[in-house]
């Protein structure tokens, strides 16, 4: 959910970011009866109305464009050697180990036994090496400048060796920011071709395609041989509506179970309505502010950093987290969102209209001004990657 905080700095006016992305949720997945044999079978229906619309890529780890959104479907359909979990940022997933060599120049994953793709086949090294190979995302570049070669050892170690020591190795190949630690299967790929695999892909997550429809709706089963344990929902269903109100509408009426990103007057209407209930990501990443490009024109008022400050101190923060995000946003001083690993945090410039007013004076715009190019550009950072809103 979108909120305005600031901070000043030299090279980029920052006047907004938002801390608190929110899902509303009305009621647990509709369940049917448990298969007999088994009480702790996956069961039931669970729909989320997503405020995107889903595009064929994101079934393939190949093509992730370092920003967070496409992995709401990557993690379910697919899995990593290492991903973010509650566990931790490195979390061993398709890998039950890693290590890192003393020199910084070797990483060795060893794969998980028994872990297989949804048609069966076992997760190897050979599809490790293919993986990463095959990646040609955000991060590919910067990745396959660094990365000397990708060696299979035996069918279950890999070793990743570096051209020279990168600290920020794993933050590239074990998180969300790339898609290359992501496995997909060698031979099945190579069997359908890129266009076959993504109409039809086939990943080791914990859910396995049943039907895509682009644009419009992705309906996923659970996978029974997910290696970590089966899933309570037996299907999920992802829908895009990408307008807010028919989100809430499609939420209210019961035709879907979670609706995310709902702000202000929506989200206030979802919170009287019994039965559901409104959640706060307070940990989210996505982040908003203003960004003033006329900065650099020396003929611009916006050159001055005294005006800019003065923009920065006449934004009432809290006021517009309250209507914004009803107080669920924490506002910040910086463009990086405090979620990220060894951020910092900057407190945001106090709403003082006295201040601004004076910032303003000294700067020669007593009575303010008025500038006749474009309206600033409002800017959203998600995760690793930016965008503009």
């Amino acid at each position: 959910m979108s909120t305005f905080v600031s901070r000043i700095v030299t090279s980029l006016v920052v006047l907004g970011l938002a801390a608190a992305p929110a899902a509303l949720a009305q009621a647990p997945a509709r369940r049917a009866d448990a298969p007999v044999g088994r009480a702790d079978a996956p069961v039931g229906t669970m729909t989320w109305g997503v405020h995107v619309t889903l595009a064929s890529r994101w079934l393939d780890p190949a093509e992730a464009e370092g920003i967070n959104t496409p992995f709401m479907v990557l993690y379910a359909l697919h899995d990593a050697l290492v991903k973010p979990m509650p566990a931790g940022l490195y979390t061993p997933s398709l890998a039950e180990s890693f290590t890192q060599s003393k020199d910084g120049l070797t990483y060795e994953f060893v794969i998980r036994k028994g872990v297989r793709f949804h048609n069966g086949e076992p997760v190897t090294a050979t599809d490790v090496k293919f993986s990463f190979d095959r990646y040609k995302g955000a991060g590919a570049k910067t990745l396959k400048e660094r990365v000397r070669e990708v060696q299979i050892v035996d069918p279950g170690r890999v070793r990743i060796h570096l051209r020279e020591p990168w600290p920020d190795f794993m933050s590239f190949y074990g998180t969300t920011a790339t898609g290359s630690g992501w496995i997909v299967p060698k031979a099945y790929v190579e069997k359908v071709g890129e266009d076959g695999f993504k109409k039809a892909p086939v990943g080791a997550g914990p859910y396995r395609l049943v039907s895509f429809t682009p644009g419009i709706e992705l309906v996923m089963e659970a996978f029974d041989g997910y290696w970590r344990k089966a899933p309570h929902v037996k299907r999920l269903v992802l829908r895009s509506l990408t307008e807010e109100t028919t989100r809430a509408a499609a939420l209210k009426n019961g035709e879907v179970d979670i609706a995310y990103l709902l702000t202000g007057p929506v989200a206030e209407d979802i919170q009287r309505t019994p039965g559901c209930k409104l959640v706060a990501r307070l940990d989210g990443p996505a982040t908003f502010w203003i960004d003033l490009p006329d900065q650099w024109d020396p003929k611009s008022p916006w050159h001055d950093r005294r005006v800019r400050q003065a923009a920065s101190h006449a934004i009432d923060r809290q006021a517009l987290n309250q209507a914004e995000t009803l107080g669920f946003s924490k506002p910040t001083g910086s463009l990086i969102a405090r979620a990220l690993e060894f951020s910092k945090f900057f407190e945001p410039d106090s709403f003082d209209p006295q201040k601004a007013r004076r910032l303003l004076a000294e700067a020669g715009y007593p009575n303010a001004f008025r500038w006749a190019r474009p309206c600033p550009r409002i800017s959203r950072r998600s995760g690793s990657g930016r965008g503009s809103a």
